[in-house]
């Protein structure tokens, strides 16, 4: 069957804001011993900026998913890169850790909010490979952001300056979601027609047990554009506010009591940990306990970054021609696989080949487990349990690399690579246990 593309200026947007959310991320890594030093504060202060962001990112990316439909895609996403940029600026201007940490908190509200917004969107527009490919982009900004801040420190700008170019760019992004409200109102573009057959949820389903099989989406679904992630929603109502999928029978109790949920949200938060961990504390592994120059370190890290995108890039095509299922488990035992290279007493090069396998494995697995949110908790809870999954993918990208930093500074970095080899299998664990969950029917009232 044939469906309607998502608009390109669309599509060009939302790359453009996962670009501007990884920004930051990337600059924090090789900023913050310079950071650190200019304020007089130990390396694992780095926490408490990380648990300020987690607690705005956590509010604003739960709220946006239990709000997207009053208040609507376009507008949230206006508004949450402006509260981004100006929350930069601060950075920039900060005199004091705690005024950086109030920035920080400022941040996450809006990131939060950004992510979540433009998920839910997403997966309901777009199919798996423009699904990855947003996600790509988020390696993307994560890549570049090391190299500005090299840039910045190495012309003896300062780290600053790094986050002023920065802001910069999400003042212009906000400018571009201002002028296009209207056009973030249809998110049906890429849904299947009516006569789709409904997602197969039967306990132990494969994919030769549907009527229609797509390679993209594991077998689960009927249609490449991603029916059941927010597909024709049941409120004519919500399809103009930026097309909530919830029915209006459907209570939040009735969300939050299924158990797909919660194994879903610790899936995502272990691997959002492994992901932020892995990028902030590479480099101090590779300068303090590999032996690498300072600069070389950089660009280890913004390679590190880079294969995320690249891996999103590819592995968008293939998770179109393989499946959603397949893709997952293999890049799963790959971040085991690269944690321990990283694990590794051995030398730099090969904690750098490490790095990038990891990040290049680790690319699918969150725009792949977003994509298939529907398919384990249905379409009538998929908007509010995406935003549960990024609040509960904030909680594990500030808490777990907090305490991580804690460990290092307190015995040595050498250990980031068996502390990422016991979060990678811990990942495979809880997978395995979300995967086995299927979704419950509607409730009748």
């Amino acid at each position: 069957m044939s469906v309607a593309p998502p608009r390109t200026s669309l599509l060009l947007l939302a790359y453009l804001a996962f670009v501007s959310l990884g920004l930051p991320d990337g600059l924090l890594g090789v900023g913050w011993p310079s950071i650190s030093a200019e304020f007089g504060v130990p390396t694992g202060a780095v926490g408490l900026v990380l648990t300020a962001g987690t607690i705005g990112y956590l509010t604003s990316s739960v709220l946006a998913g239990f709000t997207l439909a009053r208040l609507g895609v376009g507008r949230l996403l206006a508004g949450s890169t402006l509260l981004a940029s100006l929350a930069l600026t601060g950075y920039a201007n900060a005199p004091a850790l705690i005024v950086l940490i109030g920035c920080a908190l400022v941040l996450g509200l809006g990131s939060g909010a950004i992510d979540s917004g433009l998920n839910a969107y997403a997966a309901g527009a777009f199919g798996p490979r423009h699904m990855n490919w947003m996600h790509a982009f988020f390696g993307l900004g994560v890549a570049i952001g090391p190299l500005v801040m090299t840039a910045m420190l190495s012309t003896g700008a300062g780290w600053r300056w790094g986050y002023a170019v920065t802001a910069a760019a999400q003042l212009a992004l906000a400018t571009a979601f201002a002028l296009t409200v209207g056009a973030w109102r249809d998110r049906t573009a890429g849904s299947p027609p009516p006569h789709a057959a409904p997602v197969d949820r039967t306990v132990g389903a494969r994919p030769d047990d549907s009527v229609v099989v797509p390679a993209g989406h594991g077998g689960l679904v009927d249609d490449s554009a991603v029916a059941g992630h927010g597909g024709p929603v049941d409120d004519p109502a919500a399809a103009g506010h930026g097309g909530s999928a919830v029915p209006a029978g459907v209570r939040i109790a009735d969300t939050l009591r299924l158990p797909a949920v919660w194994f879903g949200a610790l899936a995502f938060a272990v691997y959002v940990a492994i992901e932020v961990s892995a990028g902030l504390y590479a480099f101090l592994l590779l300068t303090e306990g590999r032996g690498v120059s300072a600069a070389a370190a950089g660009v280890a890290v913004s390679g590190y970054w880079g294969s995320l995108f690249v891996g999103r890039v590819v592995q968008g095509l293939v998770a179109e021609r393989l499946g959603t299922a397949r893709v997952l488990r293999g890049s799963l035992l790959g971040m085991a696989v690269g944690a321990v290279l990283i694990a590794l007493p051995a030398p730099g090069w090969v904690t750098v080949a490490g790095l990038v396998v990891l990040g290049f494995a680790a690319a699918p697995v969150f725009p792949l487990l977003t994509l298939s949110t529907a398919e384990r908790v249905g379409r009538q809870h998929a908007d509010r349990v995406i935003g549960v999954q990024i609040g509960a993918a904030g909680i594990g990208a500030a808490l777990i690399p907090a305490g991580l930093g804690v460990l290092l500074g307190d015995t040595s970095v050498r250990l980031l690579g068996p502390a990422l080899t016991v979060l990678a299998v811990a990942l495979l664990v809880a997978h395995a246990a979300a995967a086995r969950q299927t979704a419950a029917p509607p409730p009748t009232h």
